[in-house]
């Protein structure tokens, strides 16, 4: 892939930044649009797939350390931050996993993740010495064909089964047509994402007095550094994730390492769904956007999906959790993949804070052309709760705010506002009983 190109100018720090955007770019702006029914994806050294509706439907290959023998877990994704919670993961756990091969010593560690699709193929990798290092991405066909041949003589040699069932799999894909403008429409989109999630020393300036786009500016500033932060935790956090999976496919571990195993992993998801939420409310603000894609939600099913490890959640705090769905509801409309998160993140803004022993009530009910959809509280000692109430959260910018009751950060009251707006639905904040949020009833044609 980086025959005839000139040293990179980047330090590893930065190439790996590279890196991160490039998948974002990839999967997101690229690939998700375009909405591809099947394809194959092949990665090294770990996974590098991660949105949840391109696993589900491609047949993957990864190249993985021996070290890491037991990296047969679902949802290769985990090696990013996770944006989609229990419901998505599931699913793609119950359709199958990558196959796993060995990587040899001498094949060094930089990452490269080969995408075939009907009517796209492209290949990204990492590559050059220190301090000329520099971010390859391929889209010809020749190049592409180059590296089918590579990989399939590679995989033959290990793994002559494997080899038919990858050659089995690019057949069934039929004709494959290159996308000539795919260049034009990735690096633009990626030096936008390296922009969005840097902080613009312009303006970091003494601020003019006389401009009123000024506060806006910072604002913007604002915004993108809280996406850089998110996105700069979420990324470690996922990755122990991933190592911790791997060790829990053991079946040597003592009992009380697997449960501290377990722990660790429920704390690294509890974190990653806060800042991938902040992270979308933060990127809501800078960018909004004028009309979802929504689509048939069977809001009645997500939540019963939901409850166990909600459930689980709640009491690791003492706190009760009760679901209450009237039968037989008609689907809503909304962004299933992304509802998921935002109602985790309902659960845990309305829960934290509450003293052991309170419960908490999911109550789903019709209400005319929309179902409403109610997160009360019962706690076992109102009182408590009813003084620190009167304590308002300090509000630390447009996303997010401090809850002097709790010590922790959550979302403004306007982000998730306009978070649900961006998913059909409509709060009502009600802070000495819970929130109600209302949804459109999706009609019979949609």
């Amino acid at each position: 892939m980086a025959q005839g190109l000139t040293p990179g100018k980047v330090d590893e720090e930065t190439v790996r930044r590279l890196w991160w955007a490039a998948l974002e770019t990839l999967q997101e702006d690229v690939l998700l649009p375009m909405n591809p029914s099947s394809g194959i994806w092949i990665a090294a050294p770990l996974p590098a797939l991660y949105e949840p509706r391109l696993l589900k439907r491609f047949k993957g290959w990864v190249w993985a350390p021996e070290q890491l023998s037991n990296l047969h877990v679902p949802f290769g994704g985990f090696l990013l931050p996770s944006k989609t919670r229990s419901i998505s993961q599931q699913s793609i756990a119950d359709e199958g996993h990558f196959k796993r091969m060995p990587l040899r010593q001498d094949d060094g560690q930089d990452p490269l993740l080969i995408i075939i699709t009907p009517d796209i193929q492209v290949a990204l990798a990492l590559s050059g010495k220190k301090g000329e290092r520099h971010l390859l991405m391929r889209s010809d066909p020749d190049a592409i064909a180059d590296l089918l041949k590579i990989l399939d003589l590679r995989i033959d040699d290990e793994d002559h089964a494997q080899a038919n069932e990858l050659r089995l799999a690019l057949a069934a894909l039929g004709q494959l047509e290159s996308n000539p403008g795919l260049e034009q429409l990735f690096w633009p989109r990626l030096a936008e994402r390296l922009a969005a999630i840097a902080p613009s020393l312009t303006l970091q300036t003494i601020p003019d007095k006389s401009n009123e786009s000024e506060p806006i500016n910072e604002q913007t500033a604002e915004l993108s550094l809280l996406e850089a932060i998110t996105h700069e935790v979420r990324t470690p956090l996922a990755t122990i994730r991933t190592l911790i999976r791997s060790l829990l496919r053991r079946t040597d571990l003592p009992d009380i390492v697997e449960n501290r195993l377990k722990q660790i992993d429920t704390e690294c998801t509890e974190q990653i769904d806060r800042f991938g939420l902040i992270f979308n409310a933060a990127e809501l603000q800078r960018q909004p956007q004028e009309t979802s894609r929504l689509a048939r939600t069977d809001l009645g099913k997500m939540l019963e999906l939901l409850y166990p490890s909600a459930s689980y959640q709640l009491e690791r705090r003492g706190v009760r959790l009760r679901l209450d769905i009237s039968p037989d509801l008609s689907h809503v409309l909304s962004d299933p993949e992304r509802l998921e998160l935002m109602l985790g993140g309902l659960i845990d803004r309305t829960s934290r804070g509450l003293p052991p022993g309170s419960s908490l009530t999911l109550k789903l009910r019709p209400a005319g052309h929309r179902l409403k959809l109610q997160i009360l509280i019962e706690e076992i000692d109102p009182y408590i709760n009813g003084c620190a109430s009167k304590q308002q959260n300090a509000q630390l910018g447009p996303v997010l705010s401090w809850n002097p009751n709790t010590g922790s950060l959550e979302l403004t009251k306007a982000a998730t506002q306009q978070l649900l707006a961006s998913l059909g639905g409509r709060l009502t904040d009600r802070r000495d009983n819970g929130l109600t949020v209302f949804f459109p009833v999706a009609d019979c044609n949609v």
